[in-house]
């Protein structure tokens, strides 16, 4: 029932969304419209329907009451007698639509009124004159009255208990719903054991529900995602390994050439791919979360300058103010030294280290980070190639941000507005 409820309400709300207020795209806000909206149209509909067949029998029984008085009062005018208190020839304050059917020869009914009280009129002819009958209406007005105000009362009881019932339900969905999401959100943030572990997930009877369906799906995706990226980590660390003993052997054969220009271009492809190979392992042990920080209280801008000249490219420092930070020295130029080299690499001279506080920013003045980096940021083996024609393996800025992650450390990627990249480093203060 409240998905057939739901449904009817998205087609309701499709037709007069545009004047709708914001309030209304929320599960409540359109469960709450919609019912309110269908209990006062159901409520307006019995309503007049109960009022009308109320109203039309209590008019036929009065009119009859009226009729069976004008006959007696027929009869004793005929017979000479006194017509009663309630009849009148020629009243004054019969309605003249009824005057107009009685001089014409017959008989009718009609409501109006008699010394300002509300009346039902029968009046008939006698002798080219109209006779006419009074009943008294009050009563039955007094009825129609309440029995309006009690229709307006149940109407408006029934759609608070309406609202109140439905509240309780909708609320027990948007629970289980946003319980997902958080679910959801969490996934997305990197963490792969999240899951719903909805109960009702295993019950056959709850095979149609909806929210347990996607639930069910949710946990299903993050499960065979979770097992994907393991079978990848696992591939990850079983290459680099395999690949560490050959290319060990290999870098020492290589330094063992003569020394000539072909000697040159095999050493540097060597310790490229020993480099490579590092990067590797190191990923897999950021993935495994095996990496332990050593952490120390230690002064932010000499770390900064020996991360500068550790990476030996020229890169402009500017401390504009000194913090205590609580780091590990070695994983802290580490992540230096990987920001300052992207910088040279895909971005134009001049970069520019600056240190304010805990905070360390690394900034070029190229065309900026690509728009994926930006949005899911760093990924490994997904190349950019610059206008310069550079391009990497999108190991360095993965490797820095794990690494940033092990410190305890906030790494954040965007582009200057005045053009360059810009990658920000929140270290936490001793």
């Amino acid at each position: 029932m409240i998905r057939i409820l739901l449904r009817r309400a998205n087609r309701l709300l499709r037709l007069v969304r545009p004047g709708l207020p914001g309030w209304t795209a929320s599960l409540y806000g359109r469960f709450a419209l919609f019912i309110t909206v269908m209990c006062c149209g159901l409520a307006l509909v019995l309503g007049l329907l109960v009022h009308t067949s109320v109203t039309r029998q209590t008019v036929h029984q009065a009119q009859k009451e009226a009729l069976a008085g004008l006959a007696r009062a027929t009869d004793a005018y005929v017979a000479g007698e006194s017509i009663g208190k309630d009849a009148r020839i020629d009243p004054a304050e019969l309605p003249e639509s009824l005057r107009r059917i009685v001089l014409s020869g017959r008989r009718g009914t009609q409501l109006g009124t008699y010394h300002g009280m509300p009346t039902m009129w029968a009046a008939g002819p006698a002798d080219a004159r109209v006779l006419a009958y009074a009943l008294d209406y009050s009563a039955q007005e007094r009825n129609s009255t309440a029995l309006t105000r009690s229709i307006m009362g149940s109407s408006a009881l029934a759609i608070a208990l309406t609202l109140l019932i439905g509240f309780f339900a909708v609320s027990r969905i948007t629970r289980r719903l946003h319980s997902t999401a958080r679910v959801a959100r969490r996934i997305s943030a990197g963490d792969l054991d999240a899951r719903v572990d909805d109960q009702r997930a295993g019950c056959p009877a709850r095979s149609h529900d909806e929210v347990t369906v996607v639930s069910n799906a949710l946990d299903t995706m993050a499960a065979a995602l979770q097992s994907r990226l393991q079978v990848e980590q696992r591939f990850t660390a079983d290459v680099a390994h395999e690949l560490r003993t050959p290319l060990t052997g290999l870098h020492a054969a290589a330094e063992l050439l003569p020394p000539s220009r072909p000697t040159q271009l095999v050493q540097d492809r060597v310790r490229a791919l020993c480099r490579l190979t590092e990067d590797l392992l190191e990923i897999s042990r950021l993935d495994a979360d095996a990496e332990r920080a050593d952490l120390d209280a230690c002064d932010l801008g000499p770390i900064a300058q020996r991360a500068v000249l550790a990476s030996g490219l020229a890169t402009e420092v500017t401390v504009l103010g000194e913090a205590l930070v609580r780091t590990d020295r070695r994983r802290l130029e580490r992540v230096l030294c990987n920001l300052i080299a992207n910088a040279h690499k895909h971005g134009t001279a001049p970069v520019v280290l600056t240190v304010d506080g805990p905070t360390v920013t690394v900034r070029d003045h190229g065309g900026g980070y690509p728009a994926y980096l930006l949005e899911h940021g760093p990924q490994r083996f997904r190349t950019h190639t610059t206008r310069a024609g550079r391009s990497g393996h999108g190991l360095g800025l993965t490797i820095a941000l794990g690494q940033a992650r092990t410190l305890g450390a906030t790494l954040t990627f965007a582009n200057a507005p005045d053009g360059g990249a810009l990658a920000t480093l929140d270290l936490p203060t001793a």
